[in-house]
This record gives structure tokens, sequence and C-alpha cells, in this order.
């Protein structure tokens, strides 16, 4: 049974989601603030989160970051807040849909039917396509057969592209990727170096992975 996390203060609006979650056939995680929300996320690693952006210790987008730079989790936002400026921010930080109280919650579930049923966001262990061969446990990298030296930054980003190919990763979630891999600070000026050193190293005139979405972040292609 695939778990929800609620993380949303008002007790009656989260009994009434839990409800209609139960009854959905999904399994129902309630909290109401984000320390308890940190301390589930850890324990039962849920399958989606249902997150409110204004809660008593914190804003929602912050701790949305910090989910998406440990886990590509899907998060759904419900909130109050219907600022077109809110939403664009809450997509930035890499939230899976962004929906405006009050709200149809038969919407609000068919919205997570959808998430959920798409496919498996899990680590491949292999990615070869005969051109680029990636061994992730092994941590090797090859282009036509010959082993390539990659940077554990450069190995970090190749991770991270493809397990979320084709969708965009904007510049903040690849930046909190990277911070979270080296313990070091790691602005866009270098985040664009390490993706133009690593497209060097894996690309050629016929063979394009990464591209990058101006103003946004990047995209792994293939």
């Amino acid at each position: 049974m695939k778990k929800i996390l609620i993380v949303e203060d008002d007790r009656e609006l989260n009994e009434g989601i839990a409800f209609h979650i139960k009854k959905t056939g999904y399994q129902p995680i309630q909290t109401y603030d984000l320390r308890t929300a940190g301390l589930m996320f850890r324990e039962e690693k849920p399958d989606l989160i249902l997150l409110d952006v204004c809660l008593p210790d914190g804003e929602g987008f912050q701790f949305c970051r910090q989910i998406k730079a440990k886990k590509d989790i899907p998060i759904l936002f419900i909130t109050a807040r219907d600022l077109e400026e809110d939403a664009l921010k809450g997509y930035e930080y890499g939230a899976d849909d962004y929906v405006i109280k009050p709200f149809s919650v038969r919407v609000l579930m068919k919205k997570i039917d959808v998430v959920l049923q798409k496919s498996p966001r899990k680590e491949s262990e292999v990615f070869d396509d005969g051109f680029l061969s990636i061994d992730f446990p092994a941590m090797k990298v090859k282009v036509k057969g010959e082993e390539c030296s990659i940077t554990p930054t450069e190995f970090k980003l190749l991770r991270t592209m493809i397990e979320n190919r084709g969708q965009l990763m904007t510049y903040n979630v690849l930046l909190d990727r990277l911070w979270d891999s080296n313990g070091q600070f790691v602005d866009k000026h270098a985040l664009a170096v390490n993706i133009n050193r690593l497209r060097k190293k894996i690309e050629d005139e016929e063979h394009k992975y990464i591209t990058n979405v101006y103003g946004m972040g990047y995209q792994w292609v293939k």
C-alpha cells in the first residue's frame, strides 16, 4: 500500500484528506508541522507528500527543497496562497502540482492517482544506449566502449539527470543535490562549468543528452 504524508496544520482539513486517502486505498501519514514531517519522511518513507505552504514552524517551500535534494519524491502543495508568484516558486522548488484552497477533494484524489500511477522514480542500475554506458553501482562511465574519467560531482549530476530524464531540473534543485553530495557550496556558475565539462566528455555531434532550458535549468533529453 502506497503511503501519503500529509503536512497540514488545519486539523479538520488534515482529517478530511486522510479519510479520503484511506477510502481511495492509500495509507495516510498525518503530521501538522515540518519537524514531525521530517521525522515521518525518514521513518515511513512515503511515496508522495501533500504539503501546506504556511506551517507553524516554517514555510513548505524550503521543506520541499530539502526533500527534493534527498529523494525525488512527488510533492503536491495544498495552500490558500493563490498568487502566481507563489505557484511559480512551488514549481521552481520541484513541486509536481500546486492546489489552491478551497479545492475539490475528488480532484485532489485524481491528481494523487495520476502522479502515483506514473512510472516509478527509481534509480536504474545501468544506463546503456550503445554510445554512452553508465554502471551506477561501480561508478564507471564508458563512451564508445572506452572508460571515461568522471569527477564525483559530474557523476552526481549524471545520476540526478538520468533519474529524472525528460523532466526539467531547475537550478535550485540541482544546486541542492550537488551541495548535498560533497558538503561544499556550489553556485550557479560552478554548476554551469560542471555541466559543460560533463557534456564535453559524454557527448558528440550525434549524441546529445543534456539541454539547457534558458533561465530555468537543465534537462536530460534521451
